[in-house]
């Protein structure tokens, strides 16, 4: 019993979090989005909008600040990147709500050229944008 117990344990501290966000409402609230960003997979437009921002295409599963095209990440994103956060529904969903509180928490500068903050629908926006991205690659 106690090792069933503690094998539990481990699976439910090892299990990804993911946001429980309705893609459909994340769909109307990514019109607030889109001034900034596009989702786009190639000359497929998914969501036609802005280019201040990165293409959203493929962004969960992504690590952060490596979107190729785009050049103008800030310093502290690009680190997260490269020291292994990559987005899921969850980190998506914390980012929208509070860029420069997430940098922070992150132990990064709160320097963003993202300064809109999604009060409400952050899991919906992360679920809309992981139904529009490319299929999760199976693990062997």
């Amino acid at each position: 019993m106690k090792r069933t117990l503690a094998i539990l344990a481990t699976l439910a501290v090892a299990t990804p979090v993911f946001a429980e966000g309705d893609i459909a409402a994340g769909e109307k609230v990514f019109k607030r989005c889109k001034a900034c960003h596009t989702i786009a997979n190639g000359d497929e437009i998914i969501f036609k909008g802005g280019k201040v921002g990165p293409n959203l295409y493929g962004v969960i599963g992504r690590a952060a600040g490596s979107q190729e095209d785009y050049t103008k990440y800030s310093a502290g994103l690009k680190a997260l990147g490269e020291g292994g956060l990559v987005w899921d529904e969850a980190t998506l969903a914390e980012w929208v709500s509070n860029p420069k509180e997430f940098l922070k928490a992150h132990d990064q500068p709160a320097k963003t050229g993202m300064s809109f903050k999604l009060k409400h629908g952050g899991e919906d926006v992360a679920a809309y944008l992981a139904s529009v991205g490319p299929a999760p690659e199976a693990s062997n």
